[in-house]
């Protein structure tokens, strides 16, 4: 369903990864975990053009767009097959959590806001936050307004849900909520590919784990098989500093 072939992003004389090739099927759960800055949120920006890469193509639901040819009615038309949730929230200060979600149904969709504003309201209910629909994001929890946040991505029911480290601006106590939302999701089987430095989400919730560094897809597989029998080098070792031991699915109590 979702296609990447030969993807290729640079920033200057700086290649972040070259040629990447992946495929994800409807309904499948896709985790990217690895170290900080080798280009996993990179890679999820450009799968919906919010960064162009410097070469490839991405496919989604028969549609395909060129990153070195792109026509804006394409990349508008990608865009409508997925849902992007953010790190930071990025909701709409001035709005309210009904708003922010229904804004994508009467801009992109064309909804009237009536219509808009109910559905909103039913995906409010879904996400646990019935209550919350008048409040604005000041008002809301980091764990509520991330949780908004996911609601307006699943408002426009696109075919791939983006998760970009949706619980790294979280305090601990918020983590538990989004994460449990995510997974109400996975068991949906909406399709999703989620950065995440959250092991034990990858552990219990994805079809499929991948192991990025140094601008590749170095290592994929089942969970069981990425988290207790490695075979790179760098996986063992990322997998040593985030306190997981290589053989087991227990972590250590250093991991978080």
């Amino acid at each position: 369903m979702i296609t990447l072939n030969k993807l290729t992003k640079r920033f200057g004389d700086h290649t972040l990864f070259d040629g990447l090739d992946l495929q994800i099927e409807q309904g499948e759960i896709v985790v990217v975990i690895g170290p900080s800055g080798t280009g996993k949120s990179t890679l999820l920006r450009c799968i919906n053009f919010l960064e162009t890469a410097d070469a490839g193509q991405v496919t989604i639901d028969g549609i395909t767009v060129d990153s070195a040819h792109t026509k804006a009615k394409d990349v508008l038309a990608l865009r409508r097959k997925t849902g992007f949730v953010f790190q930071h929230y990025a909701l709409f200060a001035h709005l309210t959590a009904r708003e922010n979600i229904a804004e994508g149904l009467i801009t992109v969709k064309g909804w009237d806001k009536k219509k808009a504003h109910a559905y909103a309201q039913t995906i409010l209910d879904d996400i646990g936050l019935g209550d919350k629909g008048d409040h604005y994001p000041a008002a809301l929890s980091g764990g509520q307004q991330q949780r908004v946040g996911i609601g307006r991505a699943m408002a426009l029911a696109p075919e791939l849900l983006l998760f970009d480290e949706p619980t790294s601006a979280l305090d601990p106590e918020w983590v538990g909520e989004v994460l449990s939302l995510m997974k109400r999701l996975a068991a949906r089987h909406q399709t999703m590919l989620v950065v995440t430095h959250e092991m034990q989400f990858a552990r219990e919730v994805a079809d499929r784990v991948i192991f990025m560094a140094d601008g590749e897809l170095v290592e994929q597989g089942p969970p069981a098989q990425i988290f207790t029998q490695p075979h790179d080098p760098r996986l063992k070792k990322f997998l040593n500093q985030v306190g997981i031991r290589a053989g087991s699915l227990h972590s250590s109590p250093e991991e978080v």
